[in-house]
């Protein structure tokens, strides 16, 4: 398990002060800022965040140490992250998603499916993108009790029970 979790990206600059517009991943997206410092990926550029009011699709921010548009600008993409001790702990059936990534996918018969490579959300629900051992293509696996019933992640391993078909 990662010792980082990604809470928010920073999709750009907001209006000429070296506001940022930041998109949150967390259940309470305004909590955010309760995380801070948040750092990059590479650990080499930590922030105190702080929510000015909510816009569309996400915030206007400030973040310690941009005081321009452009050094705001220069930061679109970056993603931000939490220490994992400092997030909640979840119920026994929520996951972090950097948590599900890597493990191997079994059927119910115990033969191997592929590894999960990405947790996507595209508004419905998650799905799981699954590579294929000695393939190139991935599978997309609902993420649902039904298709996903046990998750062992001292193990390093899912079971799942895949809608017929979807990984012939």
């Amino acid at each position: 398990m990662s010792d980082k979790i990604c809470v928010g990206a920073i999709a750009g600059a907001f209006g000429v002060n070296g506001e940022v517009r930041l998109k949150s991943f967390t259940a309470d997206p305004e909590a955010i800022a309760d995380y801070a410092p948040l750092t990059t990926e590479d650990g080499a550029q930590s922030f105190d965040v702080t929510v000015v009011r909510a816009i569309k699709q996400g915030f206007a921010a400030r973040l310690s140490g941009v005081r321009t548009k452009e050094e705001a600008d220069a930061l679109r993409g970056t993603r931000l992250y939490a220490p994992r001790d400092r997030l909640p702990s979840l119920p026994d059936d929520e996951y972090y998603h950097a948590d599900l990534i890597g493990l191997t996918v079994f059927d119910t018969g115990g033969a191997e499916l592929g590894r999960v490579k990405a947790v996507l959300n595209h508004g419905a629900a998650d799905l799981l993108e699954v590579q294929v051992p000695g393939a190139s293509n991935t599978v997309l696996l609902p993420f649902t009790m039904a298709a996903v019933p046990t998750i062992d992640l001292a193990a390093g391993r899912i079971v799942a029970d895949p809608p017929e078909g979807l990984f012939e």
